[in-house]
């Protein structure tokens, strides 16, 4: 099943349920994909493009969350936190730290960097591979680490 079709029966599911939050999630995550759809001027997306727009969806509710707990609005962050959580069903399983350390070494090597001027060619090869399982910063941090 792809990830429309999950949210679809979850949709229906909340519903029945009269979970609120978990439907305004679900209906927020499928007009984002409806709206990439109708920008990309096809009929569905494929399951990569799909991922790509959950993967924005949650990125954003995380830079908010932040924004939110720096400025001591708790009353937001608990309610964002709830839709990372819910978002966070329909995305592939995130890696470990050991293994995204791996992936990561392993491209340095693939692509033969050895100082900090071949980050964007590290995280141009690295990001594809990890795509949906691990939160871009993260790599970031993690090549700037080993290339230092």
């Amino acid at each position: 099943m792809t990830i429309t079709e999950n949210l679809t029966q979850d949709m229906k599911t909340a519903m029945k349920a009269r979970d609120k939050e978990k439907l305004s999630t679900i209906r927020m995550a499928r007009a984002s994909l409806q709206n990439e759809a109708i920008k990309l001027g096809k009929d569905s997306l494929t399951e990569e493009e799909e991922l790509t727009v959950l993967t924005r969806e949650v990125k954003q509710r995380k830079d908010s969350l932040h924004e939110f707990k720096e400025a001591g609005r708790e009353d937001l962050v608990e309610g964002l936190e709830r839709e990372i959580e819910i978002l966070q069903v329909y995305m592939p399983k995130q890696l470990s730290d050991e293994e995204l350390d791996q992936v990561v070494q392993e491209t340095i090597q693939e692509v033969g960097a050895t100082s900090k001027s071949d980050m964007g060619k590290v995280m141009s090869a690295v990001m594809p591979k990890v795509k949906g399982k691990a939160d871009g910063s993260k790599v970031n941090k993690l090549v700037l680490q080993q290339l230092s």
